[in-house]
């Protein structure tokens, strides 16, 4: 099994949409293994989106990261990477499929609700950022029913 983290944005959380994003990943069978409600300070937003350091937008991004609270999560699942990829839709919202979390909620690329890791590494990367205190262990006894093996 693998982990994912996901952040919904100050937009996602404004709008109301905690519940449903939580839902979906539910839905689909994935575990949740961490979640909190945290306002970002400045330099934690540079933190996480270092690798963008260079871009013309990040100062932006940052900005918008700060503005209100998040919800930092861990999922864990079979191809929980790709498939919340998939889940959560293409970056640019008007680029996303309708059925995705980008697709039913957004419209502008710099309003587009949510985050999700792009890879098993950064997904690792940002988990150990987001919870340094580690995610919760459990195993649903809805398992058997959502796996095989």
């Amino acid at each position: 099994m693998e982990q994912t983290f996901i952040m919904i944005k100050p937009d996602g959380v404004q709008r109301g949409l905690v519940g449903e994003i939580i839902g979906r990943f539910e839905k689909k069978g994935f575990y949740l293994k961490g979640l909190k409600l945290i306002t970002v300070e400045r330099a934690f937003a540079e933190k996480h989106y270092a690798d963008l350091s260079a871009k013309p937008f990040f100062s932006g991004l940052c900005d918008y990261i700060v503005s209100g609270p998040v919800v930092a999560m861990v999922w864990e699942g079979k191809g929980v990477v790709a498939t919340g990829r998939t889940i959560i839709g293409a970056t640019n919202p008007l680029q996303s499929a309708p059925g995705t979390i980008r697709g039913d909620f957004a419209i502008d690329i710099g309003r587009n609700v949510i985050h999700g890791s792009d890879s098993v590494e950064s997904a690792r990367k940002e988990t150990a950022l987001w919870f340094p205190e580690g995610v919760a262990e459990w195993k649903s006894e809805l398992h058997p029913w959502i796996y095989e093996n």
